[in-house]
């Protein structure tokens, strides 16, 4: 199975070079993209995003704590346009689970992104509340898993194997830390994974051998050493 790879980025700039690119089949943003990209009307910018990437998916994510505000907001960015993909945690900031709105918009046919999953227990959780038609992707966070020393893999197996029964569900590697992970991605059978810029670059360069890698390595410790001109006085 073909893993597609998502672009995570909200600067401007970037959606609209890699929006070009064939590898990237889709994009995933949040707040704190958001913030970093210096976007102050978020309606706005996500419109912005969404003038550009007109013909793939696009992630956009609530940022109310709570039930009613949160599906105001939903509501609203759904009806932006019809790639875009509503972005809800899994949990709130109080660790209330988000089942009850999960299950309210996926009833009404908006396309989900249920975000901030680390294990198939939450998984479980979501397919319950959620029926077999509407799309919905599940983004579980391997990267912020790893970081704390947990192995993120038999959460991602168990989840790909209880959601096969939905295929309106897609499983979504989230946090990804070295190139590597599109790998691990595609060998678990992840349906998607999202990849910063910087590290979807490195995939597209795929394939050298080590003999190569070997010689280039070597090349950029010479250049470096004679730039800075290092010297032994025997």
């Amino acid at each position: 199975m073909k893993t597609k790879i998502f672009c995570d980025i909200a600067e401007i700039d970037t959606i609209r070079k890699f929006n070009k690119k064939k590898v990237v089949s889709g994009f995933t943003t949040n707040p704190s993209l958001m913030r970093k990209a210096g976007a102050k009307d978020y309606k706005l910018y996500s419109k912005k995003i969404l003038k550009i990437c007109k013909n793939k998916p696009v992630s956009l994510e609530v940022f109310a704590d709570e039930y009613v505000e949160m599906k105001k907001q939903a509501v609203e960015i759904n009806s932006w346009k019809k790639n875009v993909y509503v972005k809800i945690p899994v949990i709130n900031s109080k660790g209330k689970f988000m089942g009850r709105i999960i299950k309210e918009l996926n009833k009404n046919n908006i396309k989900l992104n249920i975000t901030a999953v680390y294990t198939a227990k939450q998984v479980k959780k979501i397919l319950k509340k959620i029926n077999k038609k509407t799309k919905v992707i599940i983004s579980i966070f391997a990267g912020r898993a790893a970081d704390t020393g947990k192995d993120p893999i038999p959460e991602f197996k168990q989840s790909i194997k209880i959601a096969q029964k939905y295929k309106n569900v897609e499983i979504l590697w989230a946090s990804v830390r070295e190139p590597y992970n599109y790998l691990q991605a595609k060998q678990i059978g992840c349906h998607i994974i999202t990849i910063p810029p910087n590290i979807i670059e490195k995939i597209e360069n795929f394939g050298k051998s080590f003999d190569a890698l070997t010689k280039e390595t070597v090349k950029g410790f010479l250049i470096d050493s004679k730039k800075s001109r290092f010297k032994l006085n025997y």
